[in-house]
């Protein structure tokens, strides 16, 4: 009697061949990412640079040996093996080379802040849409399997309540060379400056909180720091819903390292100090408050805040590209659509950071948020 036919084994995944469209410092965390990925999740198939030496130093930097080297960004669009690109460009060139991937068919991943205002994340967005490539921002801490823990604490309404106050602090000490020569400082290039570098991350920390609720109005706190080119060093804003929720944030080039987030509940609250990059690469602690009372007479409280800890075998950077990945093969291979959720929270982060930059310019005036 024939022995039954052993099942057919499905191929292995094609990997998702990527174009590095510049050479930026950013471009390097990536492509380490990149490589750490298992076998068959990504690859990087050619690098851009406005000059081919630098192309291929930084493939040999990087250690993608076998990633082809382009002198131009328009190449590198044009070369077929290039399925998706990652593009850390200076967001002044974000609309221009953004919407040129898209229209070639090649899937989005770009670098935060993805434009200069919400008009020129639309333009990017709707390239996207109309080739029917996936777009994503590289917010890479949404990624970290922490912030999924850290979603279950906050969706627990009798050990946490209802989020009703949240306070978002980014920073970190730039040198007097970032200050004078960064990208980041340049009116031209990154024209947002602090608040479109960390203040992303705070907005988007604080819209996290409140799964995405966009608040009534926003009020930018008076004083920002600027430049002598008028780039913001240092500024900060208050959120209002309609409902009485408050959200105020702090971001800035001239303090301490800091990513300290707080989320204050009815019944709990959540801190957590290394949002943006953890501590330690592959865990990340966080600690959680529920129910607090004292100790009578008022010496102490009870019960004390629990310490969680969460590990990762990637880091949330590899996470990310792992996800971006994921979504691409699902529409290359199995006829998927676009996951909507990632421009969505993108423009709302997008739509939130112009409402505060308004309100700085206009000298701290309250301005609505468009929906």
């Amino acid at each position: 009697m024939a022995s039954p036919a052993a099942p057919v084994q499905p191929p292995p995944p094609r990997p998702v061949r990527f174009g590095i469209l510049g050479c930026a410092d950013i471009a390097r965390k990536v492509s380490r990412a990149l490589l750490m990925l298992p076998p068959g999740a990504a690859t990087v198939a050619a690098v851009g640079s406005r000059s081919e030496d630098k192309a291929r130093r930084f493939v040999a930097e990087t250690g993608l040996p076998a990633a082809r080297p382009h002198g131009s960004y328009e190449s590198l669009l044009g070369d077929p093996d290039v399925e998706a690109v990652y593009l850390p460009l200076p967001t002044s060139l974000h609309v221009p080379w953004a919407t040129a991937a898209a229209a070639r068919g090649k899937h989005l991943l770009l670098e935060k802040p993805t434009a200069l205002c919400a008009a020129e994340l639309d333009a990017i967005l709707a390239a996207c849409d109309a080739a029917g490539v996936q777009f994503m921002d590289t917010t890479m801490w949404i990624h970290n399997p922490r912030t999924a823990k850290m979603r279950e604490i906050l969706a627990d309404k009798d050990a946490f309540g209802d989020v009703r106050v949240i306070n978002s602090m980014c920073s970190f000490r730039a040198s007097e060379d970032f200050l004078q020569n960064d990208i980041r400082v340049k009116p031209d290039l990154d024209a947002l400056g602090v608040l479109g570098d960390v203040g992303w991350y705070c907005i988007r920390s604080i819209l996290w909180a409140v799964d995405y609720e966009l608040p009534e109005t926003v009020i930018a706190h008076r004083h920002p720091v600027k430049n002598q080119a008028g780039v913001l060093l240092a500024c900060g804003a208050t959120l209002y819903w309609e409902d009485g929720k408050t959200a105020t944030f702090n971001c800035s080039f001239l303090l301490n390292l800091a990513f300290d987030v707080t989320i204050y509940g009815t019944n709990g609250t959540l801190h957590v100090t290394d949002l943006v990059i953890p501590h330690e690469e592959k865990s990340g602690e966080f600690s959680v408050a529920s129910k607090s009372n004292f100790v009578k007479p008022t010496i102490g409280w009870d019960p004390l805040p629990s310490k969680h800890v969460v590990t990762t075998d990637l880091p949330q950077e590899a996470l990310m590209v792992q996800e971006f990945s994921r979504l691409v093969q699902n529409i290359r291979d199995a006829g998927g659509r676009p996951e909507e959720k990632w421009p969505t929270i993108t423009r709302k982060t997008q739509v939130v950071l112009d409402a505060v930059n308004a309100s700085i310019d206009k000298g701290s005036v309250p301005i609505e948020v468009a929906s």
